[in-house]
């Protein structure tokens, strides 16, 4: 006979889940408003609490400490949390410029790191033997087994996906092969996906204070291509979430005078990216209209800096400050446009690298000219420093094989 419904496992594990989101979400919370919250009675939570205890998932941390001066009578409040250092996670994140590796506890303090910067022409074969060396040396740095890590999550900007052979099919990418390759050097769980996405749940996973009203942030990254995450309950809204770089084809600038080889006039990616910036300062390149930063070169424009435009910038060069303000006013309309088309809690910026916090003040104020003080209000920047970039690989992993699984040992992929 057929059977359906669902198992005891299944069940079992979904209950798991759910107390673990909860201690995610609440931090130390008590069996009893975890019952209440799940609509269980005590006798189950206490069933369910008390094996992930012995299991080391989880774990008792005291007395729930009242406010009040006078304590309800009756028993106490005993709080449990999660075992952050119940497993340790290897995260990776491989980026156009950048090849981060690095080790964390399961809320994200991070415990090691390495860092290898690239360039397009990096051959894959040093990006494979920095990334397996990084590997070993944490392992062992650290005195750690492979029965001590949960799996290792490896987050890839989709610009680097066919220099690691992966192929896209219908905007999926399919693993299947760089899984085979890492295959042959461990056994670990492997938990592959796009470093956009994973840097995005990085925000909302690591998050040092707990903020029960935050459901909805979106994700903007920027760098040579532009990518965006938009999350809805915490979670990738799945008609983004393999096509992050679809903000690259959004118009903010009509009235452009060039057209991108995509075809569009005044797209993002034709405006706003680095190389759209250095082709504009290029344009005007010359000892009558950019007098300093000309010198600064030598006359030859590739010698040119982002430091040296930066430099022009903070002198006053005219025709300079005129194309960096625009971009201000440009990214101001991007900014503008996903926050009434997404309508997140939050817009969270990565990699904007600002030199310090007074360009960060700068672009808020565009934003305020743009689209009014409400919008720049939602305007905030990422957790995650560029030297810890590898988080958004620890982020996919202990998702996908810890919070997923109700604390479940994973199977091998």
């Amino acid at each position: 006979m057929e059977q359906h419904g669902i198992s005891k496992l299944d069940l079992k594990r979904r209950n798991r889940m759910q107390v673990l989101k909860i201690l995610k979400t609440r931090g130390p919370t008590s069996r009893i408003d975890i019952a209440g919250t799940l609509e269980l009675t005590r006798a189950a939570v206490t069933i369910i609490t008390n094996e992930m205890i012995e299991q080391g998932i989880i774990q008792e941390i005291g007395e729930y400490r009242h406010v009040t001066e006078k304590a309800p009578r009756g028993r106490k409040k005993i709080l449990i949390d999660i075992n952050h250092h119940y497993k340790f996670v290897i995260g990776m994140s491989i980026e156009e410029n950048l090849i981060s590796i690095g080790l964390s506890t399961l809320s994200g303090a991070v415990l090691d790191k390495r860092n290898l910067e690239i360039t397009t022409e990096t051959p894959y074969a040093d990006i494979e033997k920095f990334s397996l060396d990084s590997v070993k040396e944490i392992l062992s740095d650290n005195c750690l087994t492979q029965d001590n890590i949960l799996g290792i999550g490896i987050g890839i900007f989709p610009p680097m996906y066919e220099k690691l052979g992966i192929k896209v099919v219908d905007q999926e990418p399919d693993y299947s092969t760089l899984i085979a390759k890492l295959r042959e050097y461990t056994q670990l769980p492997l938990v592959l996906d796009n470093s956009v996405k994973g840097t995005a749940m990085a925000n909302i996973d690591f998050q040092k204070t707990k903020d029960l009203n935050r459901h909805n942030i979106a994700f903007l990254h920027y760098g040579n291509t532009m990518h965006f995450v938009v999350t809805n309950l915490n979670e990738p809204i799945i008609s983004y979430d393999n096509r992050t770089n679809f903000v690259d084809k959004m118009i903010i600038n009509p009235n452009a005078s060039t057209v991108c080889q995509c075809g569009r006039r005044g797209c993002v990616e034709n405006e706003l990216t680095p190389n759209a910036t250095r082709r504009k300062i290029k344009d005007i390149f010359s000892a009558e209209k950019t007098p300093f930063l000309y010198e600064a070169a030598r006359g030859n424009f590739a010698n040119v800096t982002k430091e040296m435009i930066y430099m022009a910038y903070d002198k006053g060069e005219k025709s300079v400050m005129e194309i960096i303000d625009e971009r201000y006013r440009l990214t101001a309309v991007l900014l503008n446009n996903l926050y009434f088309s997404t309508n997140p809690q939050k817009i969270v910026l990565h990699n904007f690298n600002f030199r310090d916090e007074s360009e960060f003040i700068k672009l808020k104020n565009a934003v305020t000219e743009v689209g009014g003080s409400f919008v720049a209000s939602k305007i905030e920047l990422s957790i995650i420093e560029d030297k810890h970039r590898f988080l958004s690989g620890c982020a996919l992993a202990i998702r996908d094989l810890f919070f997923n699984r109700g604390g479940f040992e994973s199977s091998r992929n």
